[in-house]
């Protein structure tokens, strides 16, 4: 093996010489630029993957670990109490199942509606065209705090033309319920409806209309060609669109506060999990007492590990797929 290594630099050696130095010069050059790749690409992961290797920690420290300066990642008290009184502080199960069905089912019909109005856009020409797709790109650009009192206000008092008043007197107060959600999803006014409805027009702009004219040509509809033809092609942007759409919507504490503030969700627990925790605190001693800053941001990271484990675990199960689809989005686009 050494005999080896040493007749490959000989030979290394004798070509560099042939070279001038060329050789040697361009070794080290590709070297020092992988030494460097290395080290951006370790710093880039690690302001990443710090905040979540912290709160992974943090969730496992009693709360006397928090006061002692010599730990500082490891816990010296390792203890599973944090995630059992979280569990019982946001009714975790509970939110969980709440979570996942308002998160799926929302996602369906965003991405739905979302594909349905970025076909149109990419394929067919009408009136006002390019107004109409500026109007998508302002839902992308302007932030739904903008709109959050007419949003509000449209669905506490909620009429369609008058028509509701009209035969019963009064409007419709929709408020707490998943109704606001669904037509929000429906009328592609949803969390980032906007930027769903771009990235799928870009898609099938990308698509050659040759496909779409030999569908004509069999006999085919403009509807059974999207269902039949576009569709099938469109499942690597809609499979992306529809875990954004997941994870966008399980995060989100903005319109399920506003429309579902009784409905127990993990965003929306998360938010309150301090308030929660100090009245625990209230109920065990006996008088009103709050928790340290330390001991909150302890219970918060524990209830923040809690709520993304099932996104990690879709993330570990949807890999693959994800990434192709990425891959084959940013080709085609």
């Amino acid at each position: 093996m050494n005999r080896n290594i040493k007749t490959k630099w000989k030979e290394f050696l004798i070509r560099n010489r042939k070279s001038g130095g060329y050789l040697l010069k361009k070794k080290i050059s590709i070297r020092v630029y992988q030494i460097l790749r290395a080290v951006l690409l370790f710093g880039l992961c690690f302001l990443i993957l710090q905040p979540l290797f912290n709160k992974v920690s943090l969730s496992f420290m009693q709360e006397k670990d928090l006061y002692d300066p010599t730990i500082i990642v490891v816990p010296r008290n390792f203890t599973l109490e944090n995630y059992k009184l979280v569990n019982s502080l946001i009714n975790y199960w509970k939110s969980l199942f709440n979570s996942i069905g308002i998160s799926v089912m929302s996602s369906i019909l965003q991405v739905a509606a979302c594909t349905i109005v970025g076909y149109g856009f990419a394929r067919f020409k009408f009136p006002l065209k390019n107004f109409w797709f500026g109007c998508v790109l302002l839902v992308i650009v302007i932030p739904p705090q903008t709109i959050m009192s007419s949003l509000y206000l449209n669905f506490r008092f909620f009429d369609v033309f008058g028509i509701i008043k009209l035969f019963t007197g009064s409007t419709l107060n929709l408020q707490n319920s998943i109704v606001p959600y669904m037509l929000l999803c429906i009328t592609c006014m949803g969390l980032k409806s906007g930027l769903y409805i771009f990235l799928i027009r870009q898609y099938f702009r990308g698509i050659p209309k040759e496909l779409e004219e030999a569908a004509y040509v069999d006999g085919c509809g403009n509807f059974s060609t999207f269902l039949r033809i576009m569709l099938p092609d469109a499942r690597p942007i809609l499979t992306s669109c529809f875990l954004f759409a997941f994870v966008w919507q399980w995060t989100d504490s903005f319109y399920s506060r506003m429309f579902l503030g009784k409905t127990a969700l993990l965003a929306n627990k998360l938010t309150a999990i301090s308030s929660l925790l100090g009245d625990y605190l209230t109920s065990i001693s006996g008088t009103a007492s709050k928790p340290s800053v330390a001991y909150g941001q302890m219970m918060i990271s524990t209830g923040m590990i809690m709520a993304i484990i099932p996104l990690l675990l879709i993330y570990i199960v949807a890999q693959k797929g994800f990434v192709e689809s990425l891959s084959q989005t940013g080709l085609k686009m």
